[in-house]
């Protein structure tokens, strides 16, 4: 096979990575890619967002396949012109996307598909808002109705806060979802999904605060493991059971099946697994630890669920031990960050490229998230070490990442 990622981050690198390790794939071709995802696939400039440049530039390399990263060009429709064209595409149409692009559709799909999830309410005026935030608390969770790339999230026990984040997204033109708070620890569970059919992967944890402890403001994510030690035997089958089954089965009742893979992000309360949210395609940074531990070869996998035989797929084959993922963040992220500054080290093992580009032949940071650095082990405790000895080798100016990835979960701190 010939393989398109799209997408510029540490998520496409390290699919890039497992592509590259399965043997039927014989070329791989990124875009636009970054300083690192240079040195595993044939770069192109394209614009992610639009479908007929996609199709073009698949057309032009004759990728076999296209695999799509990023949520925007996935809610603009890009997968649907792939396969207008004929073109196999990993990824769900725009009217299946809307899962993750309007929240509201997603909580419908998952009333009528009778799936567990936060009380919610809409809010599109801000003569309406003062009135909804007193039907919650003392925990209210705010969230941007639309895309925000994680972080249009506020969860918080100050109204006032609360308030304040509604008000600034309404006056710029978003509706605002107020959620009831779900307690329990969080899971993040990719499932490749091809109609009905449900294949899971290796649940993880995400970690959206910037600051250990989980202090400060959410980001799109520091850092993630794999596997759960503190999730009971039987809770993956339960959550495919009980959340994603019904609502791939509620998809297809509706005539927008999904195709790609479906991301279940889920509190695990005392009544059960309850949905926080559900992505449309692979997330980052989980995607960094789940892929280092995947034995079975990507490009069949997701070629299998792209062109719909995911049911005659063998079972997937899983590495022993845990995987870490770290962040590498350059200063000031998640507010607008420091960038052009040169990284040393970031050639290693394990070391994955976002936030990278290369200027006068060094490599530079050029995002928020700068560097994804995946660590392995038998255990957690040694997947951790072996991803912080890594990093102890990166220097990025004004840099900051969390040292406490994991830790909880080591120290036996979360329960159910």
């Amino acid at each position: 096979m010939r393989v398109l990622v799209i997408g510029s981050g540490a998520r496409e690198h390290a699919l890039l990575l497992a592509l590259k390790a399965d043997p039927s794939v014989e070329k791989l071709f990124v875009a636009p890619g970054n300083a690192g995802t240079a040195k595993l696939a044939e770069q192109h400039a394209v614009d992610v967002a639009s479908g007929e440049a996609v199709t073009a530039l698949a057309k032009k390399v004759e990728a076999d396949l296209v695999v799509i990263g990023p949520e925007v060009p996935l809610v603009l429709g890009v997968a649907d012109a792939l396969r207008q064209a004929g073109i196999a595409a990993f990824g769900p149409s725009a009217e299946a996307a809307r899962i993750e692009g309007s929240k509201a559709f997603a909580k419908d799909v998952m009333a009528a598909a009778g799936v567990r999830t936060a009380h919610s309410e809409i809010v599109d005026s801000p003569a309406l808002l003062d009135a909804a935030l007193d039907r919650f608390g003392p925990h209210w969770v705010v969230k941007d109705d639309g895309l925000a790339a994680g972080k249009g999230v506020v969860v918080t026990t100050d109204r006032l806060i609360a308030r304040d984040h509604a008000a600034e997204l309404l006056e710029n033109g978003h509706p605002v979802l107020l959620e009831s708070f779900l307690d329990g620890p969080e899971v993040s569970l990719f499932c490749l999904v091809d109609g009905e059919s449900v294949v899971p992967l290796l649940p993880a944890q995400d970690h959206k605060r910037v600051g250990d402890g989980d202090t400060g403001p959410n980001t799109g994510g520091m850092g993630a493991y794999t596997p759960l030690p503190w999730l009971p035997e039987g809770a993956v089958e339960e959550i495919v059971r009980d959340v994603v089954k019904p609502v791939a089965a509620e998809m297809v009742e509706r005539g927008v099946p999904f195709s790609g893979l479906l991301y279940a992000g889920l509190a695990m309360g005392a009544d059960g697994p309850a949905v926080v949210e559900f992505n449309c395609r692979f997330g980052d940074p989980e995607t960094q630890a789940v892929l280092a531990l995947l034995d079975s070869p990507l490009g069949e996998v997701l070629n299998a669920t792209a062109t719909g035989t995911l049911a005659s797929l063998p079972p997937l084959r899983w590495k022993d031990g845990a995987a870490v993922t770290v962040v590498i963040a350059a200063e000031n992220y998640p507010g607008r960050p420091r960038t052009g500054d040169e990284i040393l080290g970031s050639e290693g093992e394990g070391v994955l490229h976002a936030g990278t580009a290369v200027k006068d032949g060094a490599v530079v940071s050029a995002g928020g998230r700068v560097l994804s650095v995946v660590g392995t082990g038998f255990d957690l405790t040694a997947a951790r070490d072996d991803a912080y000895s890594r990093i102890a080798g990166i220097r990025l100016p004004g840099s900051h990442f969390r040292t406490d990835i994991g830790l909880a979960a080591v120290e036996g701190r979360i329960t159910l």
